[in-house]
């Protein structure tokens, strides 16, 4: 039980950010604004030979005008999220909606891991995502959260990122490998 309470306080960072950029007033006025969204993430995938006997999956993120890195992710293979990678994050933090759209109903949730952000405390309901996806690169069995309310953006945090061999921050670039 500890480990589940210590998991979800570091997601609490996370979704700190994420709650300020919700009450960013340049962002709610562009948003309101109805200024044209940017594609949310651009990613390309590649073979990295890494060393000589191996070959690994590979996605690459750009960096976005924002200055966070998103991707656009398949979700239990039905679903597109758009996710803000956040390494501060301990688990991967879904909306309600994104939660929706890849088959969890979230009203039937049982929202009773109390999360501690900036903005106060909240709630969320702890999941197993079947699987994420980001260009040819997959993590089965992902452990996250639906988080009751304050979330705007779901996050890709550190329970994806674990499952990698190895992700990268190079430039305006984020490099994950499988």
């Amino acid at each position: 039980m500890n480990n589940r309470f210590l998991t979800l306080m570091l997601c609490a960072g996370a979704i700190a950010a994420a709650v300020m950029l919700v009450l960013n007033p340049r962002l709610e006025a562009a948003r309101d604004a109805g200024a044209p969204r940017e594609e949310a993430v651009n990613v390309m995938d590649t073979e990295d030979t890494g060393d000589a006997n191996e070959m690994r999956k590979t996605a690459v993120m750009l960096i976005k005008s924002d200055g966070h890195y998103w991707a656009r992710a398949l979700v239990n293979r039905k679903a597109s999220v758009d996710f803000m990678v956040d390494t501060g994050a301990s688990t991967v933090a879904l909306t309600q909606d994104d939660a929706q759209k890849m088959g969890l109903r979230p009203h039937t949730l049982t929202y009773d891991i109390e999360i501690r952000t900036a903005g106060g405390i909240t709630y969320g309901a702890d999941v197993v995502i079947e699987s994420i996806r980001i260009g040819e690169v997959e993590a089965r069995d992902v452990r996250g959260v639906v988080m009751q309310d304050v979330l705007s953006q779901s996050l890709l945090g550190m329970s994806f990122l674990r499952e990698l061999y190895s992700y990268e921050f190079r430039s305006d670039r984020l490099i994950i490998r499988q």
